[in-house]
């Protein structure tokens, strides 16, 4: 799959003919993440996955897309865009927003909004020691394994869990259910909603 100005064009319409699921719960932390879309050595698509350093007071060790909270005054698309620089060195611009997915709401308490962001420019990357462990660019062809999504019956009764096969294990929601949406919504153009998935014990606990 390259990343050319084909591969733009669709997301953007992708994205902008989605009805965005949005959810605002005053009780809820606002968080935001970044669907970092860029190129390998040889040109294919590729987005950013990290896994955080484990001395990290929350989730640490666990695999995540760089973000988190936004700060007082922020909206989404700054926060994505700062927490990919602050976390990885990469520097975005509004331009660069293709779209947003649906918010997302976690048993730990947060509403996290996914940002889809084009970084085709994008070859040098600096992980923050302090937060990230190992930084992994993950072809999106990788979504498009037989058998992935992996489904499974949650052990709390509740919706099924999702999980891809990635960078050596699987990657469990709620960054799994973010990714799926960004393949069918961005890539595929089919209006997926991933809200009803469930989230493993560790994701949250």
């Amino acid at each position: 799959m390259a990343l050319d100005d084909a591969m733009r064009a669709r997301l953007l319409g992708h994205l902008r003919a989605h009805p965005r699921k949005t959810i605002t719960n005053t009780q809820l932390k606002s968080a935001a993440v970044a669907l970092t879309l860029l190129p390998d050595l040889r040109g294919e698509a590729c987005f950013l996955l990290t896994r955080r350093v484990g001395s990290l007071n929350h989730h640490g060790g666990q695999f995540a897309l760089p973000g988190g909270r936004l700060d007082a005054g922020e909206g989404p698309l700054e926060a994505a865009r700062r927490e990919l620089e602050e976390e990885l060195g990469v520097a975005r611009e509004a331009q660069h927003v293709l779209g947003m997915l649906d918010d997302f709401t976690t048993r730990s308490g947060f509403v996290i909004t996914p940002v889809v962001l084009w970084a085709a420019d994008v070859h040098l990357l600096k992980p923050a020691p302090c937060e990230v462990a190992i930084v992994y660019r993950v072809p999106v062809r990788n979504l498009y394994r037989p058998g992935a999504p992996v489904l499974e019956p949650s052990p709390d009764g509740e919706g099924p869990l999702l999980s891809f096969p990635l960078v050596g294990t699987h990657i469990h929601s709620p960054t799994a259910a973010i990714l799926y949406q960004m393949r069918e919504v961005a890539f595929e153009g089919r209006a997926t909603r991933v809200d009803h998935y469930a989230q493993p014990r560790f994701a949250w606990k």
